[in-house]
């Protein structure tokens, strides 16, 4: 590896990630640190992970190969405002930010577009902190470089060679193709579930029967309603130009469908859902992306003392551990009394064997 230094502003879950399978790549690389809380350095300098053990000054990172921004997409713009002046002329800056457009205007305003190449690591987890960054966090996750017109090719080069050796998958877009994507794919099904779910809530009655009753389909399609409030205002103001045009176009599709609905226009909606389900069903997930991947099985149970705590068992007994679990009362359209929800793929697939080799009926969705 041809580099020598690294600087992390920023050393969060993203952050922290990187920094940890960069070390444990190529132990002999000098990485720096700074961060917004003094405690995070100190831990990552006691993991050896870094060669600082309090917070860096700017200054220090004057002689970065590379640095990465890790920090909220707003602060990463700060940050590069301030590093203008003092990387040097053949130091790279990255951004983990996962809207593109904003900072890459910035770069164009400030004249650094020679220095900075995007990129988005489309991996995460409900947790955060460097405590629970992980080496393994961007395996098979898809990481969006997103190069300027000025940036070096060999250094484009470079960076895709460097996630690729993270584990990640690197995929090069430009940052408006990249906002418009993400918008799609990440962005809008956010928004649709916390306003479904806002439906629910306000058109149901006292007596909560569309909240008891509420299925796992409907679980599913909003699952994400209950990722970070503050997170996703922030993506919605940043990337705001491409979400509302898709909003837009969603509106559109939702007007149609509801004229087809009113004219009871059998062929037309029969057309529309095909369409759907034959494209849904084209999707395959060989590797992670913008929505965070779910690893569950439903399984049929019967009601009988102890049957969950046999299954728990059997799972228990080849090291499984079930991250969670619930029952599932409204089956009308879905089979499964039992919703387990695994760890990870690999575990997904041991315990679905498992049960199988049990005798339980297993349903993967």
């Amino acid at each position: 590896m041809s580099l020598q230094k690294i600087g992390f502003i920023g050393l969060g879950l993203i952050g922290g990630s990187i920094v940890k399978k960069l070390h444990a790549l190529h132990p002999e690389l000098t990485m720096i640190a700074t961060a917004h809380h003094a405690e995070t350095v100190a831990e990552a300098y006691k993991e050896h992970l870094i060669i600082n053990n309090t917070p860096c000054e700017l200054k220090d990172f004057a002689d970065c190969d590379y640095i990465f921004l890790c920090t909220p997409t707003k602060k990463n713009i700060e940050y590069l405002q301030q590093l203008k002046d003092v990387i040097s002329p053949d130091c790279i800056i990255t951004d983990v930010g996962s809207v593109k457009t904003e900072i890459h205007r910035e770069v164009i305003r400030l004249g650094l577009e020679a220095n900075f190449i995007g990129g988005h690591p489309m991996a995460g987890s409900e947790k955060t902190g460097l405590s629970n960054a992980s080496e393994t966090l961007l395996e098979n996750a898809y990481y969006i470089i997103t190069p300027t017109t000025k940036s070096p090719s060999p250094a484009v080069e470079e960076l895709t060679g460097l996630v690729r050796s993270l584990g990640a998958i690197p995929l090069v877009l430009g940052y408006e193709q990249h906002d418009y994507a993400t918008a799609a794919i990440s962005h809008l099904p956010h928004v649709i579930a916390y306003s479904l779910v806002n439906l629910v809530r306000e058109s149901d009655d006292e007596n909560e029967i569309m909240k008891t009753i509420a299925a796992g389909g409907f679980k599913d399609i909003t699952r994400i309603a209950s990722s970070s409030p503050v997170m996703w205002e922030n993506i919605c103001l940043s990337n705001q130009e491409q979400i509302l045009k898709l909003l837009d176009n969603y509106i559109h599709t939702l007007e149609v469908m509801r004229t087809n609905i009113a004219d009871a226009d059998s062929p037309a909606l029969l057309d529309a859902f095909t369409a759907a389900k034959d494209y849904r069903d084209s999707i395959t997930i060989t590797a992670k992306g913008a929505l965070k991947n779910v690893y569950e099985l439903y399984l049929d149970l019967i009601d009988e003392t102890g049957g969950i705590a046999t299954v728990a068992t059997i799972l228990a007994s080849n090291n499984l551990s079930i991250k969670n679990i619930g029952i599932i009362h409204n089956r009308e359209f879905e089979g499964g009394v039992l919703r387990l929800e695994m760890y990870d793929g690999e575990s997904l697939a041991l315990a679905v064997a498992l049960l199988k080799k049990h005798h339980y009926t297993i349903y993967e969705r």
